[in-house]
């Protein structure tokens, strides 16, 4: 990452320290607004000619798959209690876990407060949801900005639009449908700054385009799948094709500028990926939900960090599942003599390569999407 953001966030050497956890809760991102420099010089191409066809077959789909969010069902009537315990009933394995630990603060919990939480952690994701959106649609202009290549800003004005509409959709449910916004995470705010203050075009395609719309397209993928609320089930569903297709449009676009790179720039780009990656892994925890429920910052990260090994959180399963066949088809896992695909390795999630990777997995959507319109 650009030099004057790496002491932020990635690449502290305590950036996994529950102090350094808390210290970034206290960070203060603003009641109305955050400005965060943008990094880059913004890049006007003289050359017009269409030379990548699989960026304008992106183009012309997301021009002809665009939706209008006043078309969803929101006359539906949302009973965010049962929504709540639904979710909450698809991580029943996590909450044993949870109860179970080693001094566990929740341990006494009954039905009540079981239920109060998936209700607070429902709204707490769907605030996140929004956050993110927002995030992906400054990345984006930016990246119409800072790309060299005609057909990449065709493709990402589309995403503009987007992303704004994801904001729409999602500000709408949590004003119309739930009671209350939670601020933005302070680790995926930290994540987006980093993104967008780097000068490089190709960071914040990574950042946006691979590893937080993968982060997204995995939890719209878990919520869409757990949840039978039409509206949000509906919804998910329209966002979800065009998140595969934005990470899609990463994916092509990386694998061409990468393969240009020297092996000390590639490892950049592997260090980045497994570092936010674990970031995302570790640090996106739900401390105002806890906070509003009674239990002590620290005390949940410390029971929190005892199960952070893969295979006992099934949204770290899900993000993984994302990211490491992404970076695999961008070559990023065994370039280098491998160095990614030692550490995805040593975290225990190198399994995921072989899952579906998002050019694949756009296919799908995009063919539901049409289907459906």
């Amino acid at each position: 990452m650009a030099e004057q953001h790496r002491d932020s966030f990635l690449g502290r050497d305590d950036v996994n320290s529950i102090e350094s956890i808390l210290a970034d809760d206290a960070i203060d991102f603003g009641t109305d607004f955050h400005a965060q420099h943008i990094g880059g010089d913004a890049v006007f191409t003289w050359d017009y000619e269409r030379t990548r066809p699989a960026l304008s077959t992106l183009y012309e789909k997301a021009k002809v798959r665009q939706w209008n969010a006043n078309d969803l069902p929101w006359d539906t009537d949302v009973d965010v209690e049962r929504v709540a315990v639904e979710l909450g009933g698809a991580m029943a394995g996590m909450r044993d876990l949870l109860v179970e630990a080693e001094g566990s603060p929740v341990r006494s919990w009954g039905d009540a407060e079981w239920n109060r939480f998936a209700i607070e952690s429902f709204n707490h994701r769907l605030s996140q949801f929004l956050h993110g959106e927002q995030g992906a649609l400054v990345c984006t202009a930016k990246i119409v900005e800072t790309v060299p290549w005609i057909d990449a800003k065709y493709y990402a004005s589309t995403q503009v639009m987007d992303e704004a509409r994801h904001v729409e959709v999602f500000a709408r449910y949590l004003d119309e449908k739930l009671e209350g916004h939670y601020s933005v995470n302070p680790a995926l705010q930290l994540l987006i700054d980093d993104v967008v203050g780097d000068t490089r075009w190709d960071m914040t395609y990574m950042g946006m385009q691979i590893m937080i719309e993968g982060l997204a397209l995995a939890a719209f993928g878990f919520m869409h799948f757990v949840t039978n609320e039409p509206l949000l089930k509906q919804l998910l569903r329209y966002v979800m094709a065009d998140e595969a297709r934005h990470v899609a449009f990463g994916v092509i676009s990386l694998k061409e500028f990468y393969a240009g790179l020297s092996q000390a720039e590639i490892l950049e780009r592997q260090e980045f990926a497994f570092e936010a990656a674990l970031r995302m892994r570790d640090r996106i925890m739900m401390h105002a939900v806890w906070e509003r429920m009674g239990v002590d910052r620290a005390d949940v990260t410390r029971m929190l960090f005892t199960l952070r090994e893969a295979g006992t959180n099934p949204f770290q399963a899900a993000l993984f599942s994302k990211i490491v066949p992404n970076c695999k088809k961008l070559g990023l896992l065994d370039a280098g003599d491998g160095w990614l695909r030692d550490r995805f390795t040593e975290i225990g999630v190198i399994d995921f390569e072989n899952a579906v990777d998002t050019e694949l997995e756009y296919e799908l959507l995009d063919a539901g999407a049409a289907a459906t319109a």
